[in-house]
């Protein structure tokens, strides 16, 4: 029986290359760690929607040649954990 982390990466090769997106590098840990702060931040159903469109920002500004792909992927999750994080604490402090 696979361990859910190689669930994990074996679905993360079959996606990407499902998507043609072959030698595409994930850190499979840190987008579980963004949802992970916006589920806990915000609400759950903030996770896969925060991971999605993080990931769509990075891959604009990939697309555009703005920066490379890793630096627009850590750059839209930072923007986006600081974000979620901020959240929590507006609505703490506004209950």
């Amino acid at each position: 029986m696979k361990s859910q982390d190689e669930t994990l990466e074996e679905w993360c090769r079959a996606l990407l290359q499902a998507l043609e997106l072959d030698g595409v590098e994930i850190d499979i840990n840190e987008v579980l760690s963004l949802a992970g702060v916006a589920a806990h931040s915000v609400v759950r159903p903030a996770a896969p929607l925060t991971t999605f469109i993080a990931g769509f920002a990075a891959g604009l500004a990939s697309g555009s040649g703005q920066a490379t792909d890793a630096v627009s992927m850590q750059a839209a999750m930072a923007v986006a954990s600081k974000l979620a994080k901020d959240y929590a604490a507006n609505e703490a402090s506004d209950a």
